[in-house]
């Protein structure tokens, strides 16, 4: 498109701008000018900015609305790997598993319109769930804006209430204050996602503009005074009990939380698809407070006398639609920690409120002195409670999910990344699995589905080292099964699982809940998994007998590509504490 017309009425500075040496009459000394940029395109700007705040990986669908950029990033391929997706929406839930393995925003690139509209999924994903992202959309030019141009789309409404911040850059000049901009804002705070929209004209425009410095998280600290009432509080309870959750943790927070825990001997519980903030070996840790709730678990937290919620928003799963643990005001002691301060208050109100970031509390946390402690009997009888949830247990059909995973908690490394999508499948996953660290869990607090394949995916870019397994059911694989060939054309290792009962389980489970029998919208036909992996130059296998999984995964395993196991199971066992049939027989009962 050439050089913004602007630049017309920049050449009074050209002397000054050239690296002249010049006198000012009022300043006196000779003031030496470093010399201006040489001109970039915006795309080329966009590019550079991206490499300045250390992006390595990329996720994208191409489009003609980002032609230019695409160009730009060919010429930073060395430093910046741009991952070819195969549909937008597996690659948003890429960027967003991305951001919650390292913390820093994940890049997602798609064009205007239908690809904005598919990848909305994932930003939905990492606003609930708290996750760092930035969505690069190609926008129509300036020249056509506001005339419904071809696949133009206003992205300030459309992303609006599920972003932390949405802008069009219409400058190329201007590029890297917003790119600037908006990794400050994904990451700080409660984290979250940044939508940038990137006219075609501004893309190819040029401007001489210096580059920023890299990105700093800006994030509260606890005060002094908060942490001795929390220790106070924690002096004069018996039955305290922490909920672990929520956006911002590392590697050291949660050290310095297992610290903490241990040194004042606290029971702890993670919320929903959040249970690798604790080694799950730990004698501390009783379990998770999510769908499919140990009700030993939700006793000893309605009769606690202390809840210490840290990190996590407390929302309606977790608080099994905040009847687990009462709105507004808990019947408990209640404290709350949270990065977001316009989280705290938002639903319960608490006896001590701190907004913090997760890494500054937990390092507070582990310095404080220990508590006079009276609940060790309470600490080892929540453990002993779990230990008995995780045991196997009878199943319908030849295929029993929690001897699967029972096997895989023995058989997998410690360092291996478990992820999963959404559906009544990932239940065995949080209840008999054994998540042993940070950063071993990848799944969407957001009941989003289709997010297995594509977190998998992510998760073997960024760490090629670890092994990677991903859980999907049957309806939740083919909403992004697709990206097997991304994993197929990046050469990955990964095992994937297909939990196959024929059916949308989780809305069958509800649907013979509320109307027993009356099957409607929720049968699935499915093809061959095994095969369809095969068609992508995959390992692909069967499995219908809990004695057959075992040899099968060892051939997935060690296969020389990514593998698909399809494990076909009885419809009847819906979860693991009932049936279908016996769901719908209670409520038939109930309706007499």
């Amino acid at each position: 498109m050439g050089s913004d017309p602007r630049d017309a009425h920049r050449g009074g500075s050209d002397a000054l701008m050239a690296g002249l040496t010049v006198a000012s009459p009022q300043a006196g000394p000779l003031l030496r000018v470093s010399p201006a940029p040489a001109p970039r395109s915006g795309a080329q700007i966009l590019v550079d900015a991206l490499k300045v705040q250390g992006v390595d990986l990329a996720f994208g669908v191409p489009g003609e609305s980002y032609l230019a950029v695409l160009d730009a990033l060919y010429d930073a391929r060395d430093a910046i790997k741009f991952v070819i997706c195969r549909q937008e929406g597996g690659a948003a839930n890429m960027a967003e598993a991305y951001g919650k393995l390292t913390g820093r925003p994940g890049i997602c690139f798609v064009t205007r319109g239908p690809g904005a509209s598919n990848a909305s999924i994932g930003i939905h994903t990492a606003h609930q769930d708290s996750t760092p992202v930035i969505l690069f959309v190609g926008q129509v030019g300036n020249d056509v804006v506001e005339r419904e141009a071809f696949q133009e789309i206003d992205f300030r409404r459309m992303f609006g209430q599920m972003t932390k911040w949405v802008a069009q850059i219409d400058r190329a000049d201007r590029v890297p204050e917003y790119i600037s901009h908006a990794f400050h804002t994904a990451v700080s705070g409660r984290p979250g996602p940044v939508v940038l929209a990137l006219p075609e004209d501004m893309q190819t425009q040029t401007a001489s503009v210096p580059d920023t410095g890299r990105y700093h998280r800006v994030a509260a600290h606890p005060g002094a005074a908060e942490m001795q009432q929390l220790r106070q509080m924690l002096s004069h309870a018996e039955h305290p009990l922490v909920l672990v959750g929520g956006p911002g943790w590392n590697h050291q927070a949660c050290e310095d939380l297992r610290a903490f825990v241990t040194a004042f001997n606290l029971p702890v519980a993670c919320t929903f698809r959040a249970q690798d903030l604790i080694d799950n070996r730990d004698p501390h840790y009783v379990g998770d407070v999510a769908v499919g709730l140990n009700p030993r678990l939700a006793e000893r937290i309605r009769n606690s006398d202390l809840l210490l919620a840290i990190g996590a928003r407390l929302g309606e799963w977790t608080t099994v639609k905040y009847t687990l643990i009462e709105a507004p005001r808990p019947r408990q002691k209640f404290i709350h920690i949270h990065p977001g301060a316009e989280e705290l208050g938002r639903v319960y109100q608490g006896d001590l409120l701190i907004n913090s970031g997760m890494p500054e509390f937990a390092a507070a946390a582990q310095a404080l002195a220990p508590a006079r402690i009276v609940w060790d009997e309470w600490t080892q009888g929540a453990r002993a409670d779990l230990e008995a949830w995780q045991q196997p247990v009878a199943v319908p059909g030849g295929l029993n999910m929690s001897e699967v995973v029972n096997f895989l908690r023995r058989r997998l490394p410690p360092e291996t990344i478990v992820t999963n999508g959404a559906g009544n499948f990932s239940i065995w996953v949080h209840r008999f699995y054994q998540y042993t660290g940070f950063r071993t869990q990848l799944g969407p607090t957001s009941g989003a589905m289709g997010y297995g394949v594509p977190s998998a995916i992510a998760a073997k870019l960024v760490h090629p080292e670890r092994p990677v397994v991903s859980f999907s059911g049957d309806g939740c694989f083919l909403m992004n099964g697709q990206e097997l060939a991304t994993a197929m054309q990046y050469n990955l290792k990964i095992v994937f699982i297909v939990v196959n009962n024929g059916m949308f389980g989780t809305i069958r489970m509800h649907q013979e809940r509320e109307y027993p029998g009356r099957i409607s919208g929720t049968e699935l036909r499915n093809p061959d998994f095994a095969a369809l992996a095969r068609a992508y130059g995959l390992y692909g296998e069967i499995v219908e007998s809990t004695a057959d999984f075992g040899p099968a995964f060892e051939r997935a395993f060690n296969a020389r590509t990514s593998a698909l196991l399809e494990l076909r199971i009885d419809p009847e066992a819906i979860t693991p504490r009932t049936t279908l049939s016996a769901i719908r027989a209670e409520a038939l009962k109930n309706k007499k």
